[in-house]
C-alpha cells in the first residue's frame, strides 16, 4: 500500500491506543511532509490549487495519537508538547540560516535551502516554505500554508493556519510576493505571484478587496477563496459604511484596496530585499 493509503487507513480507525506500528506508520509520514515530498496543498499546471485531504488528516492523527512529553531544553525554560510533534531537527547541511533568538520550526514543516529565519519565528506542522524566502522577527506561518520561492514575510507577519476542516484550502502565497509588517492572510486565501502587500493589510475569507485599477471587487464565493491577482499592490483603505447612523457618525469600514500593479519602479524597490540575504 503506497503511504497515503496507509494514512488514510490509519485516521479512518478510532481507536484509544496506538501501538509501534502506528507510531512508525506516522514517522515515515512526518518525515515525508519534513522532507517535502508531501504537501498539504500542490498547484496543478493551470495554476489552481487544490487539497491533499489525506495529508491533513495525518496530521490530526498525529494530534490524536501524541502523548504530552517534557520537550525543555533546560531546566529553567520549560515545554510540553505532543511527543509525535517534536521541534524538527536542523543540521548545517539542511542549507536554511536561522538566526539565534527563540525561532521554531515544528516537526513536519518542510523549510527549504536558502530560507532565512529571523528571531523570533515560528513555521507550524504541515507548512511548506520554498527556496529563498525570508521569515522575519515575529512572523508566523501557520500549519499547512503554502509559502512560494523568494518570499518576504516582513516583521509581524501572519500566515494563518488551516488543519481543519481536512478538505479546506490553506493560506497560499506565490513565489516573490512581498508581505509587508504586520500583515495577516488568513482563511485559505490566495495571494498570487508579485504581489505586494502592504504594511497593515488583512486578507480574510469575508473581506471584499477593491481593485481601482480594474474597477473589480474580488471577494470570496462559495468554495472559491480570496484571491489577490498576480502583480497586485495592495494597501489598507476604508469604504463607508453603510445606513443614516454611519454616515451621521462619519464611521468607516476597513477595506483593502488594489492602488496598481507591479512596474519596474515597484520590482527596483523590493530589490532592496537581497541585501538582507
Amino acid at each position: 500500500m503506497s503511504l497515503r493509503e496507509r494514512v488514510e487507513a490509519l485516521a479512518s480507525q478510532k481507536r484509544e491506543r496506538y501501538g509501534q506500528p502506528e507510531h512508525a506508520l506516522f514517522a515515515e509520514f512526518r518525515a515525508a511532509l519534513a522532507r517535502g515530498e508531501v504537501r498539504a496543498a500542490e498547484r496543478a499546471r493551470e495554476g489552481v490549487w487544490r487539497v491533499n485531504a489525506w495529508v491533513k488528516q495525518g496530521i490530526l492523527v498525529g494530534f490524536r495519537m501524541g502523548v504530552l512529553a517534557d520537550m525543555s531544553a533546560h531546566a529553567t525554560l520549560r515545554f510540553f508538547d505532543k511527543d509525535t510533534y517534536p521541534v524538527r531537527p536542523t543540521t548545517l547541511a539542511d542549507g536554511v540560516r536561522i538566526v539565534p533568538g527563540g525561532s521554531s520550526i515544528r516537526d513536519g514543516a518542510y523549510v527549504a535551502p536558502g530560507v532565512v529565519c529571523m528571531p523570533p519565528m515560528y513555521v507550524n506542522v504541515g507548512a511548506y516554505v520554498d527556496e529563498g524566502t525570508m521569515i522575519d522577527s515575529h512572523a508566523l506561518v501557520g500549519s499547512c500554508a503554502q509559502i512560494g520561492k523568494r518570499v518576504h514575510l516582513s516583521a509581524a507577519a501572519q500566515i494563518g493556519g488551516v488543519l481543519e476542516p481536512v478538505g479546506a484550502l490553506p493560506v497560499i502565497i506565490e513565489d516573490d510576493t512581498l508581505v509587508g509588517g504586520g500583515c495577516g492572510v488568513y482563511e485559505g486565501t490566495i495571494v498570487r505571484d508579485r504581489v505586494v502587500l502592504a504594511p497593515g493589510t488583512i486578507l480574510t475569507g469575508s473581506t471584499p478587496v477593491y481593485d481601482l485599477v480594474r474597477d473589480q471587487v474580488y471577494r470570496r464565493d462559495g468554495d472559491r477563496p480570496l484571491e489577490i491577482p498576480s502583480g497586485a499592490v495592495v494597501v489598507p483603505g476604508a469604504r463607508g459604511a453603510p445606513g443614516a447612523a454611519a454616515a451621521r457618525w462619519g464611521i468607516s469600514l476597513y477595506a483593502p484596496v488594489i492602488v496598481k500593479y507591479r512596474d519596474e519602479k515597484t520590482d527596483a524597490a523590493t530589490l532592496l530585499e537581497e541585501y538582507l540575504r
